[in-house]
């Protein structure tokens, strides 16, 4: 074989050689770029996870951030209509306390009143011996009935008339008045107590308005849902049940029980 030959050999060696070290080459970056589009994939596929489950995550909380201010906007709001509802209540309570003034106005029915107040307590009491409280400018109208309340009772009672002492050294307070509305205040009636204290029967007005409001204010409240405002129809049927139920309550042969009156000291 001459140098030719070989040389020529030798060449088709190395082209073969080439060949194969260019499919090899082909082959290894084909398989290279199928990796790296496989893990791109992935890679793109977990981040668009975490992406979505971040947005999820803060929707619930968007979520549950609305729902929390929406009940507080709801509870706010109840709390405004139930204070609403009170301020009213109150507004009709005080309406119905100045009432009571015209009460004890009327010197004639008062009177009649006062004695029939000192007969209620004296049959809730069932005392041998009594301390009466009043107003001062109510002492003399007091005395003047006294002995026929006494009278009274004794003849329902069946028992010998009471002793009863009209405490001359510290009287309720006297009735309210616009320069002293927020001072202590009584616009009537009397305060009956045993000598030694421990029992005590509060009949003034304003107690006995107290208790009437009290029975009535599941009934007034009903009366509010009837109504989205309250309009002067309202108002003043609530006002004119108070008043009513406060005279019928007034005309009971029960008085008030001793257990819903103050120490009386």
């Amino acid at each position: 074989m001459n140098d030719a030959d070989v040389s020529k050999q030798i060449q088709q060696m190395v082209r073969f050689i080439r060949q194969e070290a260019q499919e090899k080459a082909n082959e290894i970056s084909v398989s290279a770029e199928e990796e790296f589009n496989i893990e791109k994939l992935q890679l793109v596929e977990a981040e668009k996870k975490k992406i979505r489950q971040e947005y999820e995550r803060k929707a619930k909380q968007v979520e549950v951030r609305k729902k929390i201010e929406y009940s507080m906007q709801l509870n706010a709001s109840r709390i405004k209509v139930l204070q609403a509802q009170d301020d009213l209540v109150n507004f009709m309570k005080d309406s119905a306390s100045k009432e009571l003034l015209r009460v004890s106005g009327d010197k004639k029915a008062y009177k009649k009143l006062l004695r029939g107040l000192i007969v209620q307590s004296l049959l809730r009491l069932k005392e041998p011996s009594v301390l009466l409280r009043c107003r001062e400018l109510d002492v003399a109208l007091v005395e003047s009935v006294l002995e026929e309340a006494k009278k009274e009772y004794a003849e329902k009672a069946k028992v010998h008339a009471p002793k009863v002492t009209i405490d001359k050294q510290v009287y309720l307070p006297p009735p309210p008045t616009d320069s002293e509305s927020h001072g202590p205040s009584c616009s009537g009636g009397v305060v009956l107590a045993s000598q030694d204290g421990k029992i005590v029967c509060e009949n003034t007005l304003d107690a006995r308005l107290d208790v009437v409001f009290r029975q009535k204010l599941p009934v007034v409240r009903i009366i509010f849902l009837g109504f989205e405002s309250l309009n002067g129809t309202a108002f003043y049927f609530i006002h004119f049940l108070l008043l009513s139920n406060f005279f019928l309550f007034m005309n009971s042969d029960d008085g008030m029980d001793s257990s819903d009156a103050p120490p009386y000291s």
